[in-house]
């Protein structure tokens, strides 16, 4: 494998990307910010569904990968003669190392300390010896390996709230389930009953996966297959969607039950708290790194 490095302006960046993949042979292209760590260092992000400001840096990096070096050169020689602006700088062609691609991802994920005896380990690991409870998730296509912040509060508050409240726990949803991870910690904490929903076929069939290598019963699908009202209700997934979904997450919440949400920014708090108002008074329940859990009871 080679890859072609090129540094280009802000304008050029998508057409340039599109021309690699479609005219090229790039295997694929990345873009990356070509002043990272540096003082001219500008972060780009939005909420999903929302547009961008800027689609990149103002100097951005391309990484185009090629299965030759012939095919690298000659997408960079092509390029650089079709730009009459001479905005384009080759910055790199060279070969990439090869690695065992499987081992390098596997070392990226370690063992995760939710609480002092409750773990997600990836099934290459070996169990720490602190590991009283454990949660075997490896990384997959679906969101969710307990890394994350949003995920680690949820998993904390499932922990921390299970040896009051786990005996109530008879029918649990876990909407938007992604990789299942908190439908499985549930389960592991003493729910019964679970359903865990997603509008993405893939993330259903991860949590199936999941479940399955954790010896836990699920019962997953698309989110109507989700019915009446669920003593514990979990939903980590943004802002924007949980604002949309509030009457229909309200609604599946028992008398007497909690709801718990997460995939919020500190600064969407009052956000949340006005969409839910109506039914329930969701409170902060936790943070981490600028992100907030939100929960709420509602009355018996």
């Amino acid at each position: 494998m080679f890859e072609l490095v090129l540094l280009a302006p802000e304008s050029a960046v998508e057409e340039l990307a599109q021309r690699l993949i479609d005219e090229l042979a790039a295997l694929s292209v990345s873009v990356e910010d070509a002043d990272a760590d540096d003082v001219g260092e500008q972060a780009i992000y939005g909420e999903p569904g929302a547009p961008l400001a800027h689609a990149a840096w103002p100097r951005s990096r391309l990484v185009g990968l090629f299965r030759s070096e012939d095919e690298a050169t000659a997408a960079a020689t092509c390029v650089l003669a079709q730009d009459p602006s001479r905005s384009l700088v080759l910055d790199a062609l060279q070969r990439v190392p090869d690695q065992d691609w499987v081992r390098h991802t596997q070392s990226q994920f370690a063992p995760v300390a939710i609480t002092g005896d409750f773990w997600i380990v990836p099934s290459w690991h070996e169990t720490p010896a602190a590991a009283f409870r454990v949660l075997k998730l490896d990384p997959g296509l679906a969101f969710g390996t307990g890394t994350h912040p949003t995920t680690r509060m949820c998993l904390r508050w499932i922990a921390g709230m299970s040896p009051l409240h786990a005996h109530a726990w008879h029918r649990v949803l876990d909407y938007g389930c992604g990789s299942g991870v908190l439908a499985i910690a549930a389960a592991l904490h003493g729910a019964r009953a679970i359903d865990a929903v997603d509008i993405d076929a893939a993330a259903i069939e991860t949590t199936r996966a999941n479940a399955a290598a954790n010896a836990v019963t699920l019962s997953c699908g698309p989110p109507q297959t989700a019915t009446g009202r669920y003593p514990l209700v979990l939903a980590n997934i943004l802002a924007t969607p949980l604002t949309l979904l509030a009457p229909l997450l309200c609604d599946r919440v028992a008398p007497g039950g909690h709801l718990v949400l997460a995939g919020i920014l500190a600064r969407q708090a009052e956000q949340l708290q006005r969409a839910y108002a109506p039914e329930l008074d969701l409170t902060i329940a936790d943070d981490d790194d600028g992100w907030v859990l939100m929960t709420a009871q509602r009355r018996a």
